[in-house]
């Protein structure tokens, strides 16, 4: 049992920039696949006009309404999709590579992914859902110009700006529950501006890792900075230490393969990088309080 990874689709309501599959925008997107997906390259922006939908999220259950703005992260597992028979909403996918040469994920707003993952959705306010209609007009108007030579460029500008404004919008969310993060977040020193760059390399590279690193000290090597001033950083920058950011994306790793997989023990813990099939077992009921078969047992019957 696998997982489709989808691509942008084709159409006349799907624009890109080229051939290129790093920035495409969808102006009608009114049926959900079928069967859960999880992109593994790909984030996508979901802008509801229409309707309502709803969908488990990595376990979490989003409901869309008309006006909802919700953000999806690549390598996030998408499944038991419904929606009402108006549903539509607009998208926006975008690839890794894209987000890091328009500079994005050097910005605050993408400081707070792990968050992001958890909050993921937010109803927008009048004037929020005006401003969006006018970027997603312009972003339309301009990747429909194919003979500039600029385009790309341009296309890449409007973008840039209209994701920090839907970042913030996002972000809006969840800044009120936890005002000590809030206020971490919007210091202006020179130091709280290298823990934001060191905590987004950080989790980066631990994302990517996809929970077959699991050493603190590997990733500050990595980073070339020592192991206590990484706790340092991601304590005063992210309220959290890099264990906890590595045993989220551990999790998330071997929940993917238990659910969605039908790999052995011995497998994953190979996969996985773990010194033995016994060794990941203790990981897991350390972590989940049961042994991989019990957990993969209980996360397959959520599917059914």
């Amino acid at each position: 049992m696998t997982t489709p990874s989808l691509s942008p689709r084709l159409g006349n309501d799907t624009l890109r920039v080229g051939n290129s599959d790093d920035l495409v925008f969808m102006e009608h997107f009114g049926t959900l696949p079928k069967g859960p997906i999880r992109l593994l390259d790909h984030g996508i922006f979901f802008y509801c006009t229409e309707g309502q939908a709803q969908f488990d999220y990595d376990g979490q259950r989003i409901e869309l309404h008309k006006g909802d703005l919700y953000l999806y992260h690549a390598r996030c597992t998408v499944e038991n999709m419904m929606a009402s028979a108006d549903f539509d909403c607009r998208e926006i996918w975008f690839s890794r590579s894209a987000m890091w040469d328009m500079n994005i994920t050097g910005k605050k707003s993408i400081l707070d992914l792990v968050a992001l993952k958890q909050h993921p959705k937010i109803s927008l306010f009048d004037d929020e859902i005006a401003l969006l209609d006018d970027y997603f007009r312009l972003l339309g108007r301009r990747m429909r110009e194919s003979s500039s030579e600029i385009q790309k460029d341009v296309v890449h500008a409007i973008f840039g700006a209209m994701s920090l404004d839907m970042l913030g919008m996002i972000r809006r969310g969840f800044a009120n529950k936890d005002d000590k993060t809030a206020e971490k977040v919007n210091k202006g020193s020179m130091n709280a501006l290298h823990g934001k760059q060191l905590a987004d390399r950080y989790v980066k590279l631990v994302e990517d890792c996809d929970g077959r690193i699991r050493r603190v000290e590997e990733f500050a090597r990595m980073l070339n900075v020592s192991p206590r001033y990484l706790i340092r950083q991601l304590k005063e920058t992210l309220d959290r230490t890099p264990r906890e950011i590595i045993a989220l994306f551990t999790g998330k790793a071997i929940e993917y393969r238990l659910r969605f997989t039908d790999m052995t023990m011995q497998q994953i813990a190979d996969d996985l990088h773990f010194a033995s099939a016994s060794f990941f077992g203790r990981y897991v009921k350390e972590h989940f309080g049961m042994t991989p078969m019990e957990y993969r047992t209980k996360l397959q019957g959520k599917q059914e």
